[in-house]
């Protein structure tokens, strides 16, 4: 199975179309968003294109920050929301979800995860701590640095950074 993970959006609604087109070509059912969405409209471009779960972090500061209620995304029935930090298990690997780098070094020291994600700094990045892959998705906004999200493959147990302007 594959996840497509990705990252503060801030409400860039035609990096979003792009990039979910691409899910949606891959076949992809599960997004993981690692915060920084403020929009219902962002979340629905995203359902539009496949019929996957997606999993978001947005917590009572983003409702706040943005002034879109807490409750905005609830309508969505293929949509979990976490607050601080979001766990699934997909093919016997726990995987771990947050917005902050430092929640996400955490995550990472309790050696419980196979992966943990996270977003916020806008650049890609990748770090083991210990066994646990730490993988910052970059930013789909574009924003300080190109507009990127990833691709993991849990049968390949491959990670691929995917460039937005790269996409056909």
């Amino acid at each position: 199975m594959k996840i497509a993970i990705i990252s503060d959006t801030h409400d860039n609604l035609a990096n979003t179309k792009k990039a979910a087109d691409f899910i949606k070509k891959e076949n992809i059912r599960t997004v993981i968003h690692c915060g920084d969405i403020f929009k219902p409209e962002t979340v629905e471009e995203i359902l539009e294109a496949f019929k996957g779960k997606i999993y978001i972090i947005f917590s009572p500061a983003d409702a706040s920050f943005s002034g879109i209620p807490q409750d905005s995304f609830k309508e969505f029935k293929r949509v979990k929301i976490f607050e601080e930090f979001g766990e699934i298990k997909i093919s016997g690997k726990k995987i771990a979800f947050c917005h902050f780098p430092e929640i996400a070094e955490d995550l990472a020291k309790k050696k419980k995860y196979y992966l943990v994600f996270y977003g916020h700094t806008h650049k890609p990045w990748l770090e083991k701590i210990g066994k646990t892959k730490m993988i910052n998705p970059g930013n789909l906004a574009g924003i300080f640095y190109k507009a990127t999200f990833a691709v993991y493959d849990d049968k390949t147990d491959k990670l691929e950074l995917k460039i937005l302007e790269r996409l056909k």
